[in-house]
This record gives structure tokens, C-alpha cells and sequence, in this order.
């Protein structure tokens, strides 16, 4: 259990903390109430040994179980895009199941506290961020989050928390036509001037930042006004930085997110407005607001949201400030982790890559450490979803796009180990999924084929997303086979699965998990591709992917994993009489962690492995076998 620095609040207790536990009694007598010692700030401690280690579960809160209901309120489960009641206490009470299906991280969204409803959709997801000092009501109060960190790490298990950096909800409007109201306004009469619509919320990009006009023609940038409705809490941010119009690009909505200046300076569509990352202020309040929430909770890792959208000096300030304020009070080995909705693995990769700062930016290093060229620990490898789990897992292409798509990262990505990071150079840890609350869950995108072969198809995905380099990340609901296409429609309630733990999938996962904690060389070993093959057809060889894993530890150190990708036919590492070499020795008697089959390396040091279609092994020396 983490240990507790002070039997009473603590006079370093944040904003966000304060706020959180006096919103959770009635006025006066919150120093009345026993909140089981989760009102003390908790001590930081390290709670990894290796992040290669860790099976990631990702959880949208609201959508996974519902523990309490005192914090109900606007509930709609009937709307997929309304709140439906999951809070901190449901994910605490559901720990077990969790344990029992062999996660040890768990992937939370965003905690603060965000806009309540735009068009009757809700900020239940927690990416429209209003008081970053203060937690979301709907979720619990500070001392619920503090406890499910605390209990979670009883088990051994790690809490990563969502977080943003690149916007804030649709909190102001740009008031174009100076009137003091937000308007939607049609102009011209399409014969001799073009019709355009304009609405006040969410104008279209302008490089000049948005401009007020009246019928006498422009008047100067927009001035922007801050929302002032509490219930659907559209009121002016905190901290009070925030408040600034200065700290916005005010560009309006990006257009084209292939154009440079609308990606990093432009609002997301739907209102979410931009905020300057290159200003100081800004940089440095993003770090104490989130530094606090990690000093407040002990959780143990960022993932962070749209980091393509965000300039990499702020990433280098970002990440170099959190290890520095942290590391020294404790929390070693904190990793954070990005995402960059992008099938570019040069640029996903570069947010982990030592790049110097560029000319004319402001490194803000006044006050603290020197900047290094250091950036994130890791990316979510968006790129590997796209041209392995897409295009081979549920397409059968061909495999060889896999081993093109690894042997880039070597360079895409970071080879050194940020200082202060987790240790580990980020191209030996991406974070890899089959799919997430922004795509088709990976079943909807094989409806059209027969419930087996939704099945074959899922279980195969799963046994490469367990075995291949860096960490797995399972999104909540898959393994109850959950089906759903794009958000919201992929944001189930998990309860409505009433948490079976019988059902194949669950059980396919909860053995692939304790197949993976077995063998080192699944979670540390090196990585070399034996085969891949650009063939896809009636080939002998058509959707084999092969790869070995070597190291990790001393014992468990070799693992030789082949696939068939291939919806139709058997098909072996084999073609026109070439052979699969491995690094195992000739002799070597090679035993299947799925299924106990057997296979020995021939003497002149390869392999050959024939395998029905959508199916896989995962070869060990037999001298390492264990039945699971």
C-alpha cells in the first residue's frame, strides 16, 4: 500500500484538491467527515520494475462500471453521446475482474473537470477540459481517485491518467460582429457576393486569426467571450492563465490538418479552442496542474492526447519538467506516452526522438534544469495499426508491410532512453492496440463474415498483439466482444456484459496474458523477422509473418512466433523450396505455448511451421514449456 505523508489536509494541498473534497460534503462540515485516510496526500513512489512488463487496459470511465451512485446526475443511458454513470468507485470495485483477465495497468480518461453538454452531446469522454484545477464531479472527489491508485497498486497493478494539452473545451465564442452575442449568421446573396455561413463558436481558419466585421466592412481581430452558463458549465477556465485571450491562437477551425499552421494552431472542429503551447505561462502551467494531479493521486504515467497539434519544444519542456519535479520526490520511472492519429510512422515517432531546439524557440529554462533534446517516452503506434492490424489482420494482405513498418523504427523513433524517462529507448516500447474510442472496434470492421471467423480473426490479432515489441494495450469491452462502429457507438457499457469472465474472448485474453508473463523474451527480447511475404493469394507462403525474440532474462530467453494471416488456406514458412532459418540450435525441440505441438529445428537450422488459416503459435524450447 502507498504509504501517506500527513494525518490531516495538508497545507500542500492543491487547488484541485481542495476543491475536490469540500465539493464532496455539505458546506461546514467537511473536517466532520472520515474519508478512511484518502484526505492525506499520498507519498510518490515507483511501482514498476519495466514497462515491457505491463498488459494496459484502456477504460473510458464513464462507459465502464458505475460504483456509485451519489454522484448520478444527468444520466441518459438511452443516448450514447450523454453521461451514463461509470465513475472511479466502479473501476475500483471491478479490480478483480481485471486481475482475473491479467491486466496490470489501467488506462483512465481524463479527470478534470469539463464542459457538461454542446448540442446535447456530453464531455463524458473528458476531452474538453474547463477547470484544470478541479476534478469531473461525475467521477467521484479526490479521495475516490487517491483510493483507486491505492488500491490498484495493491494488486500490483498501475494507473495511467489521460490528459490534454492541445485545447480546451468550447468555452468563448469570437464575437465577429461585435453585438456581445454568439450568432450564426448567413451572408451575401449568392448572385453578387458568395453566401457564406458563419457561426460565432466555430468560424472557419483564418491565418490572421479571426477577424470582426460589420456591413462597413472589417473592425480588427474578434474579440473572444467567455461562456457564463453553469449548467452546462461553459464559464471562463482555470487556473486563471487561462483566462488570458492571449494564451489562444483564435484562428478558428482547422480545415486542413495537412497544412502546418492549421495542425498547431488551428481549433479542433466542434469549437474546442487552441491554446498557445509556445508561450511560457502556458507551458508552465500545463506542468503544475498535471504535476499536482500525479502529487495528489501517486498514479503512475501520462497518456497524452493530439500531440501532433502541439509544437515538439512543448513536449521537449513538458516531459523534462514533469521527470525533474517528480523523479526527485519519488516517482521514478513515470511514462508518458502520446497520441498522433496518423499512419506516418516518421512522424509519430519523432515526438520520442532527441531533436534540438529550433531556431527562435523559447526554451522558457529561466527557473529550473537545463532543456535537453529529450521528448516522450513512447507513442501509441498508430502506424502499426493501420498497416499490421488493418491492412494484414483484417484485410490478409501482405506480411512484409509489417517488417518494412518495424525495421523504420530504428530510425523513426527514439533509440536512447530519455534521462529521468523509464529507461528504455522508445523504439523498443511503442504502446500497440487493436483498436480505441477513436476507431471501429476490431470486430465491426469483420461484421460481414461469419461469427467463427470473427472469432479466428480476433483471437489471431490478440496473440500478435501480446507477443510483438513494446507494451499491449487492450481496449475495455473487447474481451466481452464488443462490436461497436465509430464514436460513440464504440463506447459501450461495459456493465451491460454483466462482467462475464466465461466467454472465450475473455478467456483467450486472460491466457494470453499469463502466456506472456511466463516467458521473458515475449515482454524483453530482441526482435528479428524470419518471415514475411509480400504474397497474398494461393502461395504456399500467402499471410505468413514469423518473427523470434531472443533475451529478456536469464531462462525463458527464445521465442519464435508464426502467423497465417490468410483467410483461406494453410499456409508454411516455405516458398519454392526456400527454408525459415532461426537462431535456435539445430535439434532444438520448439513447443507451442497455445497448444503443446511440437516442432524441432532441422540441422541445417531452420524451421518449417504449416498452419491452418487465422491461426498462430507461439514456439518456446521445450525445456521451457509450461502448460498454461
Amino acid at each position: 500500500m502507498s504509504k501517506r505523508r500527513h494525518p490531516q489536509f495538508s497545507a500542500r494541498l492543491s487547488t484541485l484538491g481542495l476543491a475536490a473534497l469540500l465539493a464532496a460534503a455539505p458546506v461546514g462540515l467537511s473536517s466532520c467527515l472520515d474519508f478512511g485516510g484518502y484526505d492525506e496526500t499520498p507519498e510518490l513512489t515507483n511501482e514498476v520494475e519495466d514497462w515491457r512488463d505491463e498488459v494496459i487496459y484502456q477504460i473510458l470511465v464513464d462507459r465502464f462500471a458505475n460504483g456509485d451512485n451519489g454522484n448520478d446526475y444527468r444520466i441518459e443511458l438511452d443516448a450514447p453521446a450523454r453521461y451514463h454513470g461509470g465513475d472511479w468507485q466502479g473501476i475500483e470495485d471491478k479490480l478483480p475482474y481485471l486481475e482475473e483477465l491479467g491486466v496490470t495497468t489501467i488506462w483512465i480518461s481524463p479527470v478534470v473537470k469539463n464542459v457538461e453538454t454542446d448540442a446535447d452531446v456530453d464531455g463524458y469522454h473528458g476531452y474538453w477540459a474547463q477547470d484544470f484545477t478541479a476534478l469531473n464531479p461525475h467521477f467521484g472527489d479526490l479521495p475516490a481517485l487517491r483510493r483507486l491508485v491505492d488500491k490498484a497498486h495493491e494488486r500490483d497493478m498501475k494507473v495511467i491518467i489521460d490528459i490534454v494539452t492541445n485545447h480546451v473545451g468550447q468555452l468563448f465564442y469570437y464575437d465577429i460582429n461585435l453585438n456581445g452575442n454568439p450568432d450564426e449568421q448567413l451572408q451575401g446573396n449568392g448572385s453578387s457576393s458568395p453566401v457564406m455561413y458563419i457561426n460565432e463558436y466555430d468560424p472557419d481558419f483564418d491565418p490572421r486569426g479571426i477577424q470582426s466585421f460589420t456591413s462597413l466592412g472589417e473592425a480588427g481581430p474578434a474579440p473572444i467571450i467567455f461562456g457564463k452558463d453553469p449548467a452546462t458549465n461553459h464559464l471562463p477556465p482555470s487556473p486563471a492563465v487561462f483566462r488570458n485571450p492571449n494564451v489562444y491562437n483564435r484562428k478558428g477551425r482547422t480545415l486542413d490538418f495537412e497544412v502546418e499552421e492549421q495542425l498547431l494552431t488551428g481549433d479542433f472542429p466542434g469549437g474546442l479552442k487552441d491554446v498557445d503551447t509556445t508561450r511560457c505561462d502556458v507551458k508552465e502551467a500545463f506542468v503544475e496542474v498535471y504535476a499536482r494531479i500525479i502529487e495528489e493521486t501517486n498514479a503512475d504515467g501520462f497518456r497524452i492526447d493530439t500531440i501532433k497539434h502541439v509544437e515538439y519544444e512543448f513536449w521537449r519542456y513538458f516531459a523534462q519538467r514533469m521527470r525533474q519535479r517528480l523523479g526527485p520526490q519519488g516517482k521514478t520511472n513515470f511514462f508518458m506516452f502520446g497520441e498522433a492519429f496518423d499512419g506516418r510512422d516518421d512522424l509519430v515517432g519523432s515526438f520520442t526522438q532527441q531533436l534540438p531546439p529550433e531556431d527562435g524557440e523559447t526554451t522558457c529554462a529561466a527557473g529550473g534544469p537545463p532543456l535537453t533534446s529529450d521528448q516522450l517516452d513512447s507513442a501509441f503506434y498508430f502506424p502499426q495499426y493501420f498497416q499490421a492490424v488493418r491492412d494484414v489482420f483484417i484485410q490478409a494482405q501482405g506480411t512484409d508491410r509489417i517488417q518494412t513498418l518495424w525495421e523504420q523504427r530504428t530510425t523513426t523513433w527514439g533509440t536512447t532512453a530519455p534521462t529521468g524517462g523509464v529507461g528504455i529507448a522508445p523504439s523498443d516500447i511503442p504502446v500497440n492496440f487493436l483498436d480505441n474510442h477513436d476507431v471501429p472496434r476490431f470486430l465491426y470492421n469483420v461484421q460481414d463474415l461469419s461469427e467463427e471467423v470473427q472469432g479466428q480473426l480476433l483471437r489471431n490479432a490478440l496473440v500478435f498483439l501480446y507477443t510483438v515489441p513494446g507494451v499491449p494495450c487492450l481496449y475495455y469491452g473487447t474481451e466481452q466482444d464488443f462490436a461497436g462502429g465509430n464514436d460513440p457507438a464504440n463506447r459501450e457499457d461495459l456493465w451491460d456484459s454483466g462482467f462475464d469472465t466465461t466467454g472465450t474472448t475473455f478467456q483467450w485474453i486472460a491466457r494470453m496474458a499469463k502466456i506472456r508473463k511466463q516467458y521473458a523474451s515475449l515482454r524483453r527480447g530482441d526482435v528479428s523477422v524470419t518471415w514475411a511475404s509480400a504474397r497474398a493469394g494461393e502461395e504456399e507462403d500467402a499471410g505468413i509473418f514469423a518473427f523470434q525474440r531472443n533475451g529478456g532474462t536469464s531462462g525463458n530467453g527464445y521465442s519464435l512466433m508464426v502467423f497465417n494471416t490468410n483467410q483461406v488456406h494453410d499456409s508454411h514458412t516455405g516458398f519454392e523450396g526456400a527454408a525459415m532459418p532461426v537462431i535456435a540450435p539445430a535439434g532444438t525441440v520448439l513447443k507451442d505455448a497455445l497448444t503443446g505441438d511440437t516442432w524441432t529445428v532441422a540441422s541445417d537450422g531452420t524451421v518449417d511451421v504449416s498452419l491452418p488459416p487465422m491461426s498462430a503459435v507461439v514456439l518456446v524450447p521445450e525445456s521451457d514449456w509450461t502448460p498454461i
